[in-house]
C-alpha cells in the first residue's frame, strides 16, 4: 500500500548531516589500523623473505620500500601502530570501569591523537 504521508516524514541522520562523535571516530579508527598493521606486516614479510630468496630480489623489495612511496606507507604504519597501542591502552582502562565518562573519554580522545604524533615524529627522529 502507499503511504501517502512520505513528504510529511522526518528524514534519517546520515553522515551528511549527522557528525559522529568523537568516541565513534577513535573506534573506528582503531579498528581501520589493526587492519593497516595487518597489511604492513605483509610488506614487512616480504621484504625478509627477499632477502632469504636472493640478493637480486631483495634489492627489488628494497628498492620498493625504501622509495618515497614505500617510505610514506611505513611511516603510516608506524602512526597506525602508535595510535593502536595507545587507543589499546585506553581501553585497558575503560575495562577496569574508569575513566568512561563523557568528558574524559573526550579528553583521551585527543591524548591518543596527540600521543600518535608526538611518538612517531620521536621514533622518525630516533631512527
Amino acid at each position: 500500500m502507499a503511504d501517502v504521508n512520505r513528504g510529511n516524514r522526518p528524514l534519517s541522520p546520515h553522515l551528511q548531516v549527522y557528525r559522529l562523535p568523537l568516541a565513534a571516530i577513535t573506534s573506528i579508527l582503531n579498528r581501520i589500523t589493526g587492519v593497516g598493521m595487518t597489511l604492513a606486516s605483509i610488506l614487512i614479510v616480504w621484504w625478509f623473505a627477499a632477502g632469504a630468496f636472493s640478493a637480486d630480489y631483495f634489492a627489488v623489495v628494497d628498492g620498493l620500500l625504501t622509495s618515497i612511496l614505500g617510505e610514506l606507507v611505513l611511516v603510516g604504519s608506524l602512526a597506525a601502530l602508535w595510535y593502536h597501542m595507545l587507543n589499546s591502552i585506553r581501553h585497558l582502562i575503560w575495562d577496569t570501569g574508569r575513566m568512561m565518562d563523557v568528558a574524559t573519554v573526550e579528553k583521551t580522545s585527543y591524548l591518543v591523537f596527540g600521543g600518535t604524533a608526538v611518538l612517531t615524529i620521536l621514533t622518525i627522529l630516533a631512527v
